[in-house]
C-alpha cells in the first residue's frame, strides 16, 4: 500500500522502519530531513509537505508532538487536507485533544477524507518492537479496512469508538501511569529513610499487591540507577496530563489526584528537569526527604 507517514520522532522512525520492513512504498516528510536519510536510502521517498505527501498516498499517518502540530500539519495551507483526495485516509497517531479531534474528523469528512485517531501507548520500546497498543477513534468500518497497515506497528489494537474515542482512553491511561510516578516516589523515599536498602524495596513490592508496569518500566533501569535519559519527558507529560484535565473540565468531572501529579511535573520542569525521563520527577523528593533512591536490580 502507498503510506504516508509525517512526524520522524522518537516513536515515529521505528513505527516507520516497520512499515518500511512490511513492504509498503512510503512518502515521507519531518521538519528535519535527516530524520528520514536512512529510510529514503532503503527507497522510501520525500515529501516536500504534508500536502505532497497526501497526494502521493493512500493512508497517511501523523506522529506529532502535541494538538497545535496535528492541526497545522492536518488543516494548514500545505497541510494533509489540501493534497489528500476524496476516499483517502488519515490516521492521527498522536496524543490529542478529544474535542480537536472530532472537530478534524467533521473538517476532514467534509472534504471527503477518512480519518481514525490511534494514539499509540507502550513508549519507545514498544515502538521499536512493534508491540505498541493501538487505541483507535472512527469508523469501525474503516478501522477494519486499515488494520492490517496498523499491525504493522503494533500488535495490540483495540476499536475504541467513534471520533475522539481513542484519544479519551489514551489520555485515561496516561492520566493513571503519569499520575503514579509521583506516588512511587514518595513511597521509595518512606521506606529507604526508614532504613531499608531500595532493592529490597522493590523486590518485595515487586512480589506484593503494589506492583505495577509503571514501576517495573521506570524504576530499575531509571530511578534505581539514577538514570533519566528521556524515553518520554517530564515536559511531554506536562502535555498529556493537561490534555486530560482538560478533558475533565470539558466534561465538569471534579479532579483531585491529576492537578497534584501536574503539579510535581511543572515544579520538575521549572527546576531545569523537563527535558529528562518522566521518572525523573523522583529527583524532587529525593531532595525533600534527603535521601536517594538507589539499587542495582532488574526488572521482574
Amino acid at each position: 500500500m502507498k503510506v504516508g507517514f509525517i512526524g520522524i520522532g522518537a516513536m515515529g522512525n521505528h513505527m516507520v522502519r516497520h512499515l518500511q520492513a512490511a513492504g509498503h512504498e512510503l512518502t515521507l516528510h519531518d521538519l528535519r530531513r535527516e530524520a528520514a536519510t536512512p529510510f529514503l536510502e532503503a527507497g522510501a521517498d520525500w515529501g516536500d509537505s504534508p500536502k505532497a505527501v497526501a497526494q502521493a498516498s493512500d493512508v497517511v499517518f501523523t506522529s506529532l508532538p502535541g494538538p497545535t502540530d496535528v492541526e497545522t500539519v492536518a488543516l494548514g495551507p500545505e497541510g494533509v487536507a489540501e493534497g489528500a483526495s476524496p476516499g483517502k485516509v488519515y490516521v492521527d497517531l498522536s496524543t490529542n485533544s478529544p474535542v480537536l479531534t472530532r472537530r478534524l474528523h467533521a473538517d476532514m469528512a467534509a472534504k471527503g477524507i477518512r480519518m481514525l485517531d490511534c494514539p499509540v501507548s507502550g513508549g519507545t520500546i514498544g515502538a521499536q518492537e512493534a508491540s505498541l497498543a493501538l487505541l483507535v477513534g472512527g469508523d469501525r468500518d474503516l478501522y477494519e479496512e486499515v488494520l492490517p497497515v496498523l499491525r504493522a506497528i503494533g500488535d495490540k489494537p483495540i476499536y475504541c469508538g467513534p471520533s475522539g474515542a481513542g484519544q479519551v482512553c489514551k489520555l485515561v491511561n496516561n492520566y493513571i501511569t503519569l499520575s503514579l510516578q509521583p506516588l512511587l516516589a514518595e513511597a521509595f523515599s518512606i521506606g529507604v529513610k526508614a532504613g531499608v536498602d531500595a532493592g529490597t524495596l522493590f523486590e518485595a513490592v515487586s512480589r506484593s499487591t503494589g506492583n505495577t508496569r509503571s514501576m517495573q518500566w521506570r524504576y530499575p533501569p531509571g530511578v534505581l540507577k539514577g538514570e533519566f535519559t528521556p524515553t518520554f519527558t517530564v515536559d511531554l507529560v506536562l502535555k498529556d496530563l493537561g490534555l486530560a484535565i482538560g478533558l475533565a473540565e470539558d466534561f465538569d468531572v471534579p479532579l483531585q489526584f491529576g492537578p497534584l501529579a501536574y503539579g510535581e511535573y511543572a515544579e520538575a520542569s521549572r527546576t531545569g528537569r523537563g527535558r529528562l525521563d518522566v521518572c525523573a520527577v523522583a529527583l524532587l523528593q529525593e531532595e525533600r526527604a534527603g535521601v536517594e533512591i538507589r539499587a542495582d536490580v532488574e526488572p521482574r
